[in-house]
């Protein structure tokens, strides 16, 4: 039986009151685009409960974890035979180094908020490039995280929530769950 993969997202920094939805989106991203989990550093409360909303309401098993030390939860991370992929305009690109990332079966991708301390490239066992020219990491994030799943990832059932979208050509089509 082939073992599940694991992936979770950690997400070092956040400007407070400018980052709010962007943290926010890199959180959705990472639901909608298949993570297990987000850990954030720097946030409030508030991002956290918006997005439990959104798990409350469209279902799934996503959850945020606020976190103050990134570097311990990554260091566990590869204590417990996990890999860590850093995303950065630095790294190979990222046709370069999928084929490999993909055979990984536990995966912590990490994205920064503002400028990732040096010890996260000396932590990551692949820095990966989605282009190396600045872009936003929530882009960078939803192309590794689609590369990794191929695409898989928007096939699966989503169990639970209170709401479910019916796919349409045309128009919006939301059934509530009773």
């Amino acid at each position: 039986m082939k073992k599940k993969k694991q992936v979770m997202v950690l997400r070092i920094g956040h400007r407070l009151v400018r980052d709010d939805r962007v943290t926010t989106h890199a959180a959705l991203v990472s639901r909608a685009f298949g993570a297990e989990r987000i850990y954030m550093t720097g946030i409030d409360q508030s991002v956290k409960k918006t997005v439990d909303a959104v798990g409350k309401r469209w279902g799934g098993n996503f959850q945020m974890e606020i976190i103050e030390d990134w570097k311990g939860v990554a260091r566990a991370w590869k204590k417990s035979g996990g890999k860590i992929a850093h995303l950065t305009m630095y790294g190979i690109n990222i046709d370069d180094a999928v084929e490999k990332v993909r055979k990984e079966e536990k995966l912590l991708v990490i994205i920064g908020a503002e400028k990732v301390p040096r010890e996260a490239y000396e932590l990551a066992d692949y820095n990966i490039a989605i282009g190396n020219q600045p872009h936003s990491e929530i882009a960078a994030l939803a192309i590794f995280l689609d590369r990794v799943f191929e695409g898989k990832q928007f096939k699966k059932e989503v169990a639970g929530g209170q709401m479910r979208i019916v796919p349409s050509e045309r128009g919006k089509q939301v059934e509530e769950k009773i």
